[in-house]
């Protein structure tokens, strides 16, 4: 097949369930409107032995997000008439609110609310309705952003959008999805499950990895705009072919999806409609990934080539990476050499975000710790390190961290790392008026843990490690969404005589967040 190579594509297929080692997965190819290739290997359900298949359905996590605002083109001539009504959703909000459009681009500003639950005491399975999303929305006052100048990925956005088409049609989200957007795409046995409790055709969910081994992951969550959907590997092929067959229409749904995505100031984003642009293989590509726990998922279209990649695990592999090597693959593309990583280690504050940026060396690539997951760089000639919508430069002691994706430009200080801190001096409890909730801080013979109560209940205790002078993190590994957020900077707070009077915390998906020590 001309432009395509078949026997990299095949060697890649093949090496899938080596290389993303878990329970099972499928992932399947599409090129000039044809499946070319369909993989499926491994169990849904290990313990019963029931086998993945083709048209076993999995949870496609974040991808439901393309499907949200695809259904609200499709039932709202003008989502702008929907404006005036994202305010009963943030009634306590004291800043500009976002537009529908600001949901739909993830350019909203808006605190992301799984991250929040975590804030707010709940445990990683506890049950989460659909009754349990509002309040937590409802109690935001204040964003990371003023709407439509950065990027910010927030759940929370499609849950409102979600909610906006119910409320506009009169009709309920599962009904429209499968008559709207599932049948005309031929996506026979798709559909919205928003209770994870439950999933379709027996399939398990697994936390672990190959190394500690596999055990069935728990979720208690209610999903809707956000996620939700489960669909199987026929049906994700279903879809590439429809987006080829409507390449043509300007007015098909998915070449409205995938408008030239804009900040408020005409900046180019990469992020529109539910809808990731990035650049692989020297290509443009749109796409999405997924992540719940227990799954990992991820689309990508590559519209120049006409060719489609659809990757499902059952497990927490890498799916976002098995796409893209599948596309380069296809396309014969190698990674030029890097330059050595030498000496890129380190550890900086960004003092407008208030969030720790932590560089490591793995090899030949420099890992940023900053957002949700690591970002793995190559150093090229020029002297910086490049990776996916992101670049770090060194200006003296100083790290200037381009993220072109977001709109954002940071120039981190250089912090000395510390390996141990007066722990006593911090531990009491502390309240945040932005979200009514509560931390506790306790510490004993060197080690520090902290504990958050709220409206959802009081969280476990997590461990708290000091990074810098006044500079602490506190670890969550597992929470009700994956992934989870991650380290939370904790930037402790003094007055003129050195008492601790309060504290900053935040993590890339909940910025800023002000606490003040009660006792």
């Amino acid at each position: 097949m001309a432009g395509l190579d078949e026997v990299g594509l095949a060697r890649a297929l093949d090496l899938l369930p080596q290389r993303f080692k878990g329970p099972g997965g499928v992932a399947g190819v599409v090129k000039d409107g044809r499946v070319i290739a369909r993989r499926v290997w491994g169990y849904a359900d290990m313990v019963e032995r029931v086998a993945m298949t083709g048209a076993t359905r999995l949870p496609i996590c974040s991808i439901s997000k393309q499907f949200t605002v695809a259904l609200l083109l499709d039932q709202v001539t003008d989502p702008a008439t929907l404006d005036p009504f994202v305010a009963d959703y943030l009634p306590a909000f004291k800043g500009t609110l976002p537009t529908v459009q600001q949901l739909a681009d993830n350019q909203s500003g808006l605190r992301d609310y799984w991250a929040l639950t975590v804030l707010h005491g709940a445990a990683p399975e506890q049950e989460f309705r659909r009754s349990d999303a509002m309040p937590v929305i409802a109690r935001m006052k204040t964003g990371h952003f003023a709407p439509g100048t950065s990027y910010s990925y927030c759940n929370n956005n499609f849950r409102i959008l979600g909610d906006l088409i119910e409320r506009a049609s009169g009709r309920d989200l599962a009904t429209l999805l499968r008559e709207r957007i599932f049948a005309p795409a031929g996506m026979a046995t798709a559909e919205l499950r928003p209770d994870t409790r439950h999933n379709a055709d027996g399939v398990v969910g697994y936390e672990g990895n190959d190394a500690v081994g596999f055990l069935p992951a728990v979720n208690g969550i209610y999903w809707a705009g956000d996620a939700g959907i489960s669909a199987a590997l026929d049906d994700m092929l279903a879809w590439e072919q429809y987006i080829d067959a409507t390449r043509n229409n300007a007015q098909g749904l998915y070449n409205r999806l995938c408008r030239s995505p804009r900040f408020a100031d005409g900046s180019p984003a990469s992020y529109a409609n539910g809808i990731a642009h990035a650049e692989v293989a020297g290509r443009a590509t749109t796409g999405h990934g997924g992540a719940l726990r227990g799954f990992r998922a991820h689309r990508r279209h590559v519209g120049s080539e006409r060719l489609s990649v659809v990757v499902m695990f059952n497990h927490e592999a890498d799916a976002h990476g098995a796409a893209l090597g599948l596309i380069e693959a296809a396309l014969g593309f190698a990674e030029p050499q890097a330059a050595s990583a030498a000496g890129w280690q380190g550890l900086w504050l960004d003092p407008e975000q208030e969030l720790l940026l932590r560089t490591t060396v793995e090899g030949d690539e420099v890992v940023l710790h900053y957002a949700t997951t690591s970002a793995k760089l190559k150093v090229a000639a020029d002297g910086l390190a490049r990776g996916k919508g992101v670049s770090l430069q060194r200006q003296g002691d100083a790290m200037v961290m381009q993220r072109e994706d977001e709109n954002l430009t940071v120039t981190a200080r250089a912090l000395q790392p510390v390996e141990t801190a007066d722990g006593a001096a911090i531990t009491g409890s502390y309240w945040s008026g932005e979200l009514e909730a509560s931390l506790v801080i306790t510490a004993q013979d060197g080690a520090a843990y902290a504990g958050f109560a709220g409206m959802l209940g009081r969280g476990p205790m997590e461990r708290m490690y000091p990074v810098a002078q006044d500079v602490w993190i506190i670890t969550t590994r597992r929470s009700m969404d994956a992934s989870p957020p991650g380290d939370w900077t904790v930037l402790i707070r003094r007055d003129a005589g050195g008492a601790v009077t309060g504290l900053t915390l935040g993590c890339w998906l909940a910025r800023r967040i002000e606490y003040r020590r009660q006792g």
